[in-house]
């Protein structure tokens, strides 16, 4: 999920994504929410993707949190895998919905981000500057460190943050580590994290970590979200 808040209005445009893995087959994805007052003549449609998702973006008004969820085919219900968080239906208290968050705290929080980024991105182009004749040894451990945990299935940009903040960097890092700890990182993090399941992740870390690419994106066409599918 992602979200460009606005400077000439109130609002912000937030685009909406459904994975393969949870769009399961669909031929169609509605969006439902709070902004639309849950009703299905206001619904709006994801569009499909060639591998599979789901997308849509839709300006939506800042200064409260909204409740959603995604209506597949008519007949089932989805969450949001990326939501900001899980809150219980306020009108049925069996079932959670996904929350995204425009109120005055998400809008200071992504204008802090993007400073952040700002400065990062300074501080690499001036590091780049001044690391120009680098050691071989000292760029090869600099390298060391860069692994795209999200090449692994299961794995987002947001838990990828969180396992690396826990020191785990490198596709031989997760490899190693146990899944008791990565469950205890993602039950750190809160509700939304707690429904991931990185059972899968190590066994997919070392495959990456020996470069057995075509081995992996084997697997990974069988799992389901970082799940080993249910026979």
């Amino acid at each position: 999920m992602k979200k460009q808040f606005l400077k000439s209005t109130p609002s912000c445009k937030v685009t909406f994504q459904l994975p393969k893995e949870a769009a399961a087959g669909a031929n169609n994805v509605v969006l439902l929410g709070d902004f639309n007052d849950w009703a299905p003549e206001k619904g709006v449609a994801l569009k499909a993707a060639k591998d599979g998702s789901f997308a849509a973006t839709v300006t939506i008004p800042t200064g409260r949190d909204y409740h959603f969820r995604y209506l597949i085919d008519g007949q089932r219900w989805e969450n949001d895998w990326s939501a900001d968080r899980y809150e219980t239906s306020p009108l049925h208290g069996h079932i959670q919905n996904s929350v995204v968050s425009l109120a005055a705290a998400a809008i200071a929080g992504a204008v802090a981000e993007k400073v952040v980024a700002t400065k990062v991105r300074a501080t690499k182009k001036t590091s780049t500057k001044a690391t120009t004749k680098t050691p071989k040894k000292v760029a090869k451990a600099a390298k060391a460190t860069a692994d795209k945990l999200t090449k692994i299935e299961g794995i987002g940009p947001k838990i990828e943050g969180l396992i690396k903040a826990e020191g785990i960097n490198t596709f031989a890092d997760l490899s190693k580590a146990k899944i008791a700890v990565l469950r205890d990182i993602l039950a750190k993090a809160g509700k939304r994290y707690q429904m991931h399941d990185p059972s899968t992740w190590a066994k997919q870390a070392g495959m990456a970590a020996k470069g057995k690419w075509d081995e992996l994106n084997k697997w990974q066409d069988e799992l389901k979200g970082g799940r080993k599918a249910k026979k």
